[in-house]
């Protein structure tokens, strides 16, 4: 059955690339008008084409400012944005905007370029949170690992997410995202149908001077993922 995990993943790795070129991009680029509904909607063309469904537990806050994931891979992206219709802009680091079709997609979407090899970055990624929230009301979804990871625990939060949700005293919603890498795990290149869920925590409104939200946040989206594995023998 290993080789139909193979296929099943390059299979998916076609799809995701094939409707980013030839749908998505194009879309965005005719009818800027209406790029959240055309991200959605191809997005959720392109789970069904690779087997995937969607589960939600909890309520989407559509008036956070920040959403604050975990991270695995494509997939939380491609599901997250096949589950709402909330115009959301991404944080993804800078090389990925260099990339010929992606680069393209995150440009044409107006998502939000983080140069981690810059001292600047920072201040650029403050600047730009702050352009989202006050002039262009598009909440920012952030991956405050900085990375993907193949294992459960998650990784170290990097301190950038909880600078910037003080200084600009953000309401955060946190939310966990479990199953996607058994969808399509881009570290063993395997592919599966199955089910993608998102764990939708309660928000949290930051102020300036609270120290202890951040490791909460951290600590209540582990134990989801504690939780759904011991339970539902879900990876995240």
């Amino acid at each position: 059955m290993k080789i139909f995990a193979k296929i099943r993943f390059y299979w998916g790795a076609f799809i995701i690339s094939f409707n980013t070129a030839v749908f998505m991009i194009p879309a965005l680029m005719l009818f800027g008008k209406y790029k959240s509904t055309i991200v959605h909607h191809i997005n959720r063309l392109t789970l069904f084409m690779m087997g995937g469904k969607l589960e939600q537990v909890g309520e989407m806050d559509t008036s956070a400012d920040m959403y604050v994931m975990n991270h695995q891979g494509i997939v939380d992206i491609i599901g997250f944005e096949a589950l709402q219709n909330n115009h959301v802009r991404w944080v993804a680091k800078k090389e990925l905007f260099d990339a010929l079709w992606f680069g393209n997609l995150l440009r044409h979407g107006e998502m939000i370029s983080l140069d981690r090899g810059n001292k600047a970055g920072l201040r650029k990624l403050i600047k730009d949170v702050e352009e989202s929230k006050e002039v262009l009301h598009r909440p920012v979804a952030i991956f405050p690992e900085g990375t993907r990871s193949d294992e459960q625990p998650l990784l170290s939060f990097k301190q950038g997410t909880n600078l910037i949700a003080k200084k600009l005293e953000l309401r955060v919603q946190p939310i966990v995202i479990t199953g996607s890498k058994w969808v399509l795990n881009e570290h063993v290149r395997t592919g599966h149908s199955g089910t993608v869920k998102y764990t939708f925590l309660p928000s949290i409104n930051v102020k300036s001077d609270d120290k202890e939200w951040f490791n909460k946040l951290k600590d209540d989206m582990q134990k989801v993922i504690d939780d759904e594995y011991t339970h539902y023998s879900r990876s995240r």
